[in-house]
């Protein structure tokens, strides 16, 4: 008879599938305007810095088409594999290891799983951010710097080396440290609250609950960080500007476009992440669900 632990083991394999399916299912939905936030995070003093979102959609498409929403979603569902696969799973591990249950325990797994989803996504997000940010050249006339994914990832490695694959790595990991410090943490605490008010009870409306706030959360705790995880990210050799690290970036930034810059995308990512957490984690449960795998 087999052990609780290699159950526990056997049902791995298929909750990381689950995760990555239900991960890959909000990307595609929510992708446009990820594209969105990162343009407004690029956008410098001198290019329409008071544009507001609903503008600067509005000229994307115009000037570079439709199409370009969903520049670099290649390299971001390929990325949503490791990463989402591996928070998922590492932070339902570590709480059923850990016996966690208090708010501030449930913070801790959420930062220490997200950094660790991270640290193997990074070249996935680096090739995303270049190709969302490729719309700008394609506006000038010239032609974009990465045909897709594989091209992205070569050219990269000739031009930077295999280092360049992990630039903006510590602002990256540090933003998914705080997404998930929000997401996971606030999920879970939300669920298990909501469950428990007359109003939600268990399941479905609790489910929605629990997403809308974690994604509120998520982006509320993330954005500074997400906004010089971009700027890094997109710095290659030959760029009048050069950030040395993500202090200094931050230093910069805040100099030339005021402390408003460390929160400049906030409404489109809480766009995005809203209904990602939504979509991402009522198919998740559900998935789980129908598979006897039972509730996250």
């Amino acid at each position: 008879m087999p052990s609780a632990r290699s159950a526990q083991e056997q049902r791995l394999a298929p909750k990381f599938l689950l995760t990555c399916l239900s991960a890959v299912l909000a990307e595609s939905c929510t992708f446009p305007l990820d594209t969105l936030k990162t343009r407004l995070q690029l956008a410098q003093a001198s290019q329409q810095r008071s544009a507001s979102a609903t503008v600067t959609l509005a000229h994307i498409i115009r000037t570079e088409g439709l199409s370009s929403l969903y520049a670099g979603l290649s390299p971001a569902l390929a990325r949503h594999i490791p990463y989402s696969g591996t928070r998922i799973l590492a932070y339902e591990a570590l709480r059923g290891r850990l016996g966690a249950e208090g708010l501030g325990s449930l913070l801790a797994l959420g930062a220490a799983s997200g950094a660790l989803g991270q640290i193997v996504a990074v070249p996935a997000d680096v090739v995303k951010v270049r190709m969302q940010a490729d719309g700008a050249l394609v506006r000038q006339g010239c032609s974009p710097r990465y045909r897709g994914l594989s091209h992205a990832l070569s050219t990269i490695v000739q031009a930077e080396g295999v280092p360049g694959l992990w630039r903006g790595t510590l602002p990256a990991v540090q933003r998914a440290a705080l997404v998930n410090l929000g997401e996971l943490a606030t999920y879970d605490a939300a669920k298990r609250w909501a469950a428990q008010q007359p109003l939600f009870g268990e399941g479905t409306a609790a489910n929605v609950f629990a997403s809308l706030a974690s994604g509120l959360a998520a982006t509320a705790a993330s954005c500074p960080a997400d906004v010089l995880k971009s700027r890094l990210m997109n710095q290659k050799p030959g760029d009048g500007v050069r950030y040395s690290g993500m202090l200094d970036c931050a230093r910069r930034s805040v100099a030339a476009e005021g402390w408003g810059v460390l929160y400049r995308g906030f409404w489109p990512t809480w766009a995005r992440l809203g209904p990602w957490q939504l979509t991402f984690w009522m198919s998740y449960e559900t998935l789980r669900k129908h598979s006897g795998l039972g509730g996250f």
